[in-house]
């Protein structure tokens, strides 16, 4: 999973970066705007190291995010953008499986306008809408100097309408088809969105304000709190002391673990799992992937000479101790390519290519 750090400067993504990171991107706006800093985490999972514990791999792998830190357009050229954001930065937005909007909740005394989230909130979305509106408009004048299929035309042209009534192209009711037609654009404002609210110091551990939350509620955004700052020096320091300065500041657990359970949510995924000698590892699929499909995360090979998979729970692994008790007690099942695979299943895949 690729995770875009987005927002405005001076909003802090990069102290927001380095707090969930670990890592020390240099921050407060001194780097270059077309640079961008890349960071990956791996998701903690209980799962994975039972296993690891009965199968005693050569190696264990968990499931990683990878973060872009993005630099952003100054928040006053929003108002005054004709063309949506800068080239440079879409590259790297269009290359991320969601968006994290962080937004600016604290007094910045570089800025010359006063912290509003819900203003950066509506001023972002209308970057996003301005920047896949030019894209839409290019394909049209190219699909008619090319005379080309009269179904992506029609698409393009509804695309179009919603983005100039400023609708953006993740609340439309698109169907499977025409999401596959348009998936090579990776238009902004189709991308899942997750709203992350950078809180003052005084604020850490408090919720996202209400306001905010009604305003996000209507745009049907997920959202999440934290105080960067606070957050990114509490991250630097020992385990042991970090849940000590947690619970000094009212925080119930670090900013990372809140942040992957809300990034799963906003893309929807689960992990399945594979064990044996060599490796114990978890593998994130989206919710609802079938068995033929979660085979191809692992390989294309897998996918392509699939014959079957032998599943079986991960509690029911854990409690039985080994895969020979499990399919004693029946267990371990055997699975067809449509089977639907469910978060917690340890699989097995017979392939022949």
């Amino acid at each position: 999973m690729k995770v875009g750090l987005v927002g405005f400067a001076g909003s802090g993504k990069t102290t927001i970066f380095n707090t969930l990171t670990g890592l020390t991107a240099e921050v407060g706006g001194y780097g270059a705007r077309e640079k961008a800093n890349i960071g990956v985490i791996k998701v903690p999972d209980h799962r994975v190291d039972k296993l690891a514990l009965i199968f005693n791999p050569k190696k264990k792998t968990y499931a990683e995010i990878s973060f872009v830190d993005v630099a952003g357009p100054q928040a006053e050229d929003a108002e005054q953008a004709q063309s949506g954001l800068d080239p440079k930065l879409v590259q790297h937005m269009r290359e991320a499986d969601a968006l994290v909007h962080v937004v600016r909740a604290f007094d910045n005394p570089i800025l010359l306008q006063a912290a509003d989230p819900a203003r950066d909130i509506r001023a972002f979305d209308d970057e996003l809408i301005l920047t896949d509106l030019v894209q839409i408009e290019n394909r049209i004048v190219r699909l008619k100097k090319e005379k080309d299929s009269a179904r992506e035309s029609e698409l393009m042209a509804r695309l179009k309408t919603a983005l100039e009534e400023e609708r953006l192209l993740r609340d439309l009711e698109l169907t499977h088809e025409e999401l596959a037609m348009i998936a090579g654009f990776r238009f902004l404002s189709l991308k899942p969105l997750l709203v992350l609210i950078n809180q003052p110091e005084e604020a850490a551990g408090d919720g996202v304000p209400a306001g905010v939350n009604e305003l996000a509620e209507s745009k049907k955004l997920a959202t999440i709190a934290m105080s960067g700052k606070v957050e990114m020096e509490i991250a630097q320091l020992a385990p042991e002391e970090q849940r000590e300065f947690l619970q000094a500041v009212g925080i119930s657990e670090p900013a990372r673990d809140r942040f992957i359970r809300a990034a799963y949510s906003l893309l929807d995924l689960i992990s399945f799992l594979t064990s044996g000698e060599d490796e114990c590892r978890a593998w994130s699929i989206k919710r609802g992937t079938t068995a033929h499909k979660a085979a191809g995360v692992i390989h294309s090979d897998i996918e392509r000479g699939f014959i079957r998979a032998e599943v079986t729970r991960f509690d029911d692994l854990a409690e039985l101790g080994s895969e020979a008790r499990c399919r004693e007690q029946g267990k371990l099942k055997l699975e067809g390519k449509d089977y639907i695979v469910q978060d917690g299943d340890v699989a097995h895949f017979r392939f022949n290519v």
